[in-house]
């Protein structure tokens, strides 16, 4: 824990990132989340949770947190006939926390949002498509708590629409806004990203930014071939919304899709939509997410950065 602290402590000065990223800081079946003053800690296997004592005192003996969070309500615990709960080892959390990133303030809710709260992989991602944002409109797909979307606001998009179908995580994103000074610029819809791509192409409305950043689409190799028409099919809606000369950012999280294969169906699905493209960037997680190298699938996050004509 502190090999792992010490090494993020010089990426990121702020205490807001991940701690721990499971077998790549040695440490498998572990996450564990940075929220200034506390932590959310994921034991995500049976030889994790066997040592679960093992782990909350070697948290507390490296860096003397206020709080732990144990989120174990993962589905990967349910392979391991574990049970899923969630519960403070000491300590209480704030609801909502304040997350600090970029230079803005999110807020999330640690103990019954996604994942343990908050997504720290897509933080450099987040300032790439920033320094496209002024003076762009933006359509932050998918958002959750508004990461992409109140960023470039942030950064001088002239109007932001954060979409997704959770009201409390648009609830919460509306409200970092007006934290922010943003709420003038920034604007929530709720609804399924799919029908709202298709609604908005139907209506000729079309955005500089258009980020697509969805949940996981193969959580096994079974799922394979549906998620890769899937992801074709979001690029194609996604892409007929992206107004001539703007940029796409499409994104996958699923450790079984590799970058060829994803590369290969989201300009595919570009093209299908009858645009022109050229890919500027291929990029992955944040470093605090490393990855093992003779564990490949640890690179689990693709982001894939399009502009199109």
């Amino acid at each position: 824990v502190q090999r792992a602290a010490a090494w993020r402590a010089k990426l990121f000065p702020e205490p807001f990132h991940r701690l721990i990223h499971a077998e790549a800081d040695g440490l498998p079946g572990l996450i564990v989340d940075r929220f200034g003053t506390g932590l959310v800690c994921q034991l995500n296997t049976a030889g994790m949770e066997r040592n679960r004592d093992a782990v909350i005192d070697g948290l507390r003996l490296a860096l003397a947190p206020d709080w732990l969070l144990l989120r174990n309500d993962s589905a990967q615990r349910s392979l391991e006939k574990l049970p899923e709960t969630v519960e403070t080892a000491f300590g209480q959390p704030p609801s909502p926390m304040e997350v600090l990133e970029n230079g803005t303030v999110y807020l999330a809710d640690v103990a019954g949002g996604q994942k343990t709260g908050w997504f720290y992989d897509q933080r450099l991602n987040r300032a790439m498509m920033a320094a496209l944002a002024p003076g762009a409109s933006v359509l932050d797909a998918y958002c959750y708590l508004g990461g992409f979307g109140l960023l470039a606001a942030q950064a001088g998009a002239t109007h932001v629409t954060l979409l997704d179908r959770s009201e409390p995580s648009l609830a919460l994103a509306g409200e970092a806004a007006a934290r922010n000074g943003l709420a003038d610029r920034i604007a929530t819809e709720r609804g399924e990203v799919f029908e709202a791509l298709e609604a908005h192409a139907r209506d000729k409305r079309r955005f500089d930014i258009v980020v697509i950043d969805p949940p996981a689409f193969a959580k096994s190799k079974k799922d394979l071939q549906p998620a890769l028409r899937g992801y074709r099919k979001l690029a194609r809606l996604a892409a007929r919304v992206v107004a001539p000369g703007g940029f796409l950012l499409a994104n996958s999280c699923s450790h079984t899709v590799d970058v060829a294969n994803f590369t290969t169906e989201t300009t595919r699905g570009v093209f299908e939509a009858g645009r022109n493209a050229r890919i500027l960037r291929t990029t992955g997680a944040s470093p605090d997410h490393p990855t093992h190298p003779q564990l490949p699938e640890s690179a689990y996050l693709k982001a894939l950065l399009l502009n199109l004509d």
